[in-house]
């Protein structure tokens, strides 16, 4: 079954990948052949380095590649508008004690709490898929249950940032 995978997040992991495979690899692959024509491999600090490197490529290559693995690639910053929430819907919602936060909803795989970009896996994100604009509901957390108001339900690019976020 495919999850929904934001179009910029989906680009970032594939350009990754591709320097990987097609710069650092190689790369590293030389240097490796070329410690290995010195001799003696098991005192070779530059061959024992070198296939080190080779294995952590090779270790991020795969995980960047199973986190991309059966996703479905939506462009988030041409989602027709919707009151409804959903993946890559912007969200504004107010709590308890009126302080607002923006979310932008994603994959698990994008999630960054620094962009307030919340995992539409995550106990926040279950909250608010389906909820519309004026809705409100409870998030319980282990330290207890805050409530919170839906103000506004957007998609599109960031208006704030205009666009700018990557």
């Amino acid at each position: 079954m495919s999850r929904p995978f934001s179009k910029r997040g989906y680009d970032s992991i594939t350009a990754e990948i591709n320097r990987l495979w097609n710069e650092e690899r190689p790369m590293v692959l030389q240097e490796v052949h070329d410690a290995a024509l010195q001799g003696d491999r098991s005192e070779n600090a530059a061959y024992i380095y070198g296939k080190q490197r080779m294995r952590m490529i090779d270790k991020r290559l795969r995980m960047l590649r199973n986190k991309i693995k059966d996703v479905k690639v939506i462009d988030i910053d041409a989602l027709p508008p919707s009151k409804t929430v959903s993946f890559g819907a912007l969200v504004t919602i107010e709590d308890e004690k009126e302080k607002c936060l923006t979310l932008r909803l994603v994959d698990k795989e994008e999630s960054d709490p620094e962009k307030l970009w919340v995992s539409v896996q995550s106990p926040m994100g279950r909250a608010l898929m389906g909820l519309e604009e004026g809705d409100e509901f409870d998030l319980r957390l282990p330290k207890g249950t805050i409530s919170y108001e839906i103000l506004t339900v957007y998609y599109g690019p960031d208006p704030i940032k205009n666009g700018a976020s990557s």
